[in-house]
């Protein structure tokens, strides 16, 4: 079984620097696991029978997926910008699942803990190593309905939009009046294309 100081460890080497959300997603990756019945991968490996959902773009995204092996590339990790300090769990052999959520009072806790600490940040750090998970997380027991298009392995279809002629892949297109549309054309665009003079 992996210790949490090694684990840290290799989070921090990949991270490039120690936080509280380093920390507190170490721990949430290692509870997660524990809750859903899979170890942590030793370093460099990946548990090849897990996904994890991520609700924020953080430090603890990071954190997770050093503990996990679970990458956007190797479709084994989700991201749902909820801005939520959460992740759910899922293992793919027995469809357990498990989201666990930082706890908002442990960083009052982490205050209690260490009140000599003048560094908020310090105080959490140093606290968040010694709390239990009771008092980091809570557990929500969930299902998660993973469709096809979602799961890890190659694209399951590939189409051209009819608007740019870009590929789309993983069932991400979209149908509108008879056309197949990407969604970045479907009016669902992060850009805006400038035209070159």
């Amino acid at each position: 079984m992996a210790d949490f100081d090694s684990v840290l460890e290799r989070s921090i080497n990949i991270h490039g620097h120690l936080c509280p959300g380093q920390i507190l997603g170490v721990k949430m990756a290692m509870f997660g696991m524990e809750q859903i019945g899979l170890p942590v991968p030793d370093a460099g490996e990946r548990e090849r029978r897990l996904i994890v959902y991520v609700e924020m773009d953080r430090c603890a995204t990071d954190a997770i997926q050093s503990v996990t092996g679970c990458s956007l590339g190797h479709r084994t990790m989700k991201f749902y910008d909820y801005g939520k300090m959460a992740a759910t769990f899922v293992n793919l052999e027995t469809g357990k699942a498990a989201r666990i959520i930082a706890r908002e009072d442990s960083r009052e806790k982490a205050k209690k803990i260490f009140p000599e600490r003048a560094d908020p940040y310090e105080a959490q750090m140093q606290a968040y190593k010694i709390m239990g998970n009771e008092e980091l997380f809570d557990i929500m027991p969930v299902r998660v309905d993973i469709p096809p298009e979602d799961m890890p392995g190659r694209p399951l279809k590939r189409i051209a939009c009819s608007r740019c002629g870009e590929y789309v892949q993983d069932v991400r297109d979209v149908c509108r009046d008879g056309h197949v549309l990407c969604k970045a054309c479907d009016n669902e665009s992060y850009y805006v294309k400038i035209e070159e003079t």
